[in-house]
């Protein structure tokens, strides 16, 4: 062929073999093991509030909401990726701090945790919204019961003589009834719901059809 050489080929493909075994090889590295590890939380805490806030959602506004089926469908389509983003940032935002913190301290200290934690949840979790709010209400709970067996633990309280969880469950009880009874307002909505189907509902039916079939007489009736 007049005018030189052949004309040159298309570059080489990287086989996909290849690739995968760059991937792991970068993956076993220690000298990126905190960058890749708050990854790999944003991505475990996408999943798994996913699992969590999908079958609660689709229970919940089938149950409570109002509306056509296409509402109800992205109500829960919304409250799924809501809780599914926040919790992924909250992860990757919390595990980011404590691998500076940790890079310029140059070891852990437990109040890293605490700050990282704090910042965290002021960024992503700042919002009052009701996904939000019925995070934290969930997290307040096992906080009170975690801080009374640590006090124990450390001995700031005694060890009580008798287990204490029927009093608590009792003060809970009761607590929760008279707010509902004579302070609703100041429940949580989806609270209010599922106990003004469970209170206030149980007292009105007007046949057989209401008292034990249906809880409200279908409209058409």
């Amino acid at each position: 062929m007049a005018g030189g050489g052949a004309a040159p080929g298309p570059a080489p493909r990287v086989p996909l073999r290849a690739l995968l075994r760059a991937l792991n090889a970068l993956l076993r590295q220690r000298r990126h093991r905190a960058a890749l590890a708050a990854i790999k939380g944003f991505r475990n805490g996408a999943v798994y509030g996913a699992k969590i806030r999908a079958p609660h959602a689709l229970v919940m506004t089938f149950l409570f909401r109002s509306g056509s089926l296409r509402e109800k469908l992205k109500s829960i389509a919304q409250a799924t990726y809501t809780h599914s983003r926040n919790l992924a940032y909250f992860v990757f935002t919390y595990k980011g701090l404590m691998a500076l913190q940790s890079w310029l301290q140059g070891k852990k200290i437990p109040f890293h945790s605490f700050l990282a934690a704090c910042i965290g949840g002021w960024l992503v979790f700042g919002e009052n919204n009701p996904v939000n709010s019925q995070i934290v209400m969930y997290l307040l709970s096992r906080i009170l019961f975690g801080l009374s067996r640590l006090a124990v633990e450390k001995g700031y309280v005694p060890q009580p003589k008798q287990d204490p969880f029927p009093l608590v469950a009792a003060l809970v009880w009761g607590t929760v009834l008279w707010l509902f009874e004579y302070h609703r307002q100041t429940l949580q909505p989806s609270l209010q719901a599922s106990m003004t189907y469970l209170y206030d509902d149980s007292n009105v039916w007007h046949d057989i059809s209401d008292f034990l079939i249906y809880n409200k007489k279908p409209a058409s009736e």
